[in-house]
């Protein structure tokens, strides 16, 4: 029953494709895939940006741009003090549930998980759970499910992983996504639910650079769905990550529900500029984007070549990226997970 099920799905995700609807959750997004995108390799003048030097005073602006659209938050300056909640030792791990200041004064949770004999620095993994990881239970393997554990195989492989808690899970409750972001909005009035996401997914790469058992020169981060989300921004965003890996957070505004309030807004659709910018900061980093032609999938091809020239400027062994698209929905696919750790491990 369950495989004609999925079948069925994946033929009626498949028909969608075909007439330009692409389905994420409950949501139909009709997109017209064609649309092209603005060229990132233009000056502010209209000229043809062909060396590096200059394509870096481009990044910068449109680095600035897109942070003031988010109002992003100052960074908190301090060492992260860490304090261990309660700690197990599965297969070979040292598994913590820890607490540390994100913004000044507010308290936020996450797992860290580290092989249990380390004998020199690993490289650092932040990943970051989805919407329904149970507040980074089932990617720190703590609790087993249908989610992948991402975080908690990673480490098995030889990482340090931070895996945070997203700010719309702290001290929930029965609150609604939309009162979280509304009381985040109360001390940041300017800034986007995006920007706050930004701020933490730093915070928790402030605590990887703050162990000695990290190399900070070998960090990276990964992330499904509304993780994904956050793994694009973070990569794009934070020079100290080297390595992406998204998997079907919808690279396009118009993919899955940026729009929402606690990402960034109706007014995105207002802004003027897409996605296609954030993903050239990150250039050269390696890029693995993941789709399952539900939030992402070959409707985000045309964002992967409009930041191609931009890896170009660099020099082609230092990084590229890349889209695999299993189209079978928006789950992770045994082959995505897979691509996951090979893409990790190739290039940290």
């Amino acid at each position: 029953m369950a495989s004609n099920f999925n079948r069925r799905k994946f033929l009626l995700s498949t028909l969608y494709a075909s007439m330009g609807i692409y389905v994420y959750g409950a949501k139909k997004f009709e997109l017209n895939p064609v649309d092209p995108l603005d060229p990132i390799l233009i000056d502010s003048k209209g000229k043809p940006i062909r060396t590096l030097a200059k394509w870096k005073k481009q990044r910068e602006r449109i680095k600035e741009r897109w942070l003031n659209y988010l109002g992003a938050l100052n960074s908190n300056p301090s060492i992260p003090k860490i304090k261990v909640i309660k700690e197990d030792y599965p297969e070979g791990l040292i598994r913590q549930l820890i607490e540390y200041e994100g913004e000044p004064g507010i308290i936020v949770r996450a797992y860290l998980l580290r092989p249990r004999n380390i004998n020199s620095p690993l490289p650092g993994i932040v990943a970051l759970h989805s919407t329904s990881d149970n507040q980074m239970l089932y990617i720190s393997g703590v609790e087993k499910g249908k989610i992948v554990a991402f975080g908690y195989n990673m480490a098995k492989q030889g990482y340090v992983v931070i895996c945070p808690m997203c700010f719309l899970w702290h001290e929930r409750n029965e609150r609604s996504y939309e009162e979280m972001t509304r009381l985040f909005q109360e001390r940041h009035p300017n800034s986007k639910g995006m920007a706050k996401m930004l701020f933490d997914a730093q915070r928790a790469l402030d605590v990887l650079e703050s162990l000695e058992e990290v190399d900070s020169e070998r960090i990276g981060t990964l992330g499904h769905s509304l993780g994904a989300k956050e793994a694009f921004y973070l990569g794009a965003f934070d020079d100290r990550v080297k390595v992406i890996v998204s998997n079907e957070g919808g690279i396009g505004i118009d993919f899955s529900n940026w729009d929402a309030v606690w990402y960034l807004g109706k007014d995105i659709h207002d802004f003027g500029h897409h996605h296609h910018e954030v993903l050239s900061l990150a250039a050269p980093k390696p890029f693995l984007l993941i789709g399952g032609d539900s939030a992402d999938g070959e409707i985000s091809r045309p964002y992967v070549e409009a930041v191609k020239p931009v890896y170009e400027l660099y020099d082609k062994n230092k990084g590229k990226i890349e889209l695999y698209n299993h189209g079978t929905g928006h789950s992770v696919h045994p082959t995505a997970e897979k691509k996951t750790y090979e893409w990790m491990n190739m290039y940290l």
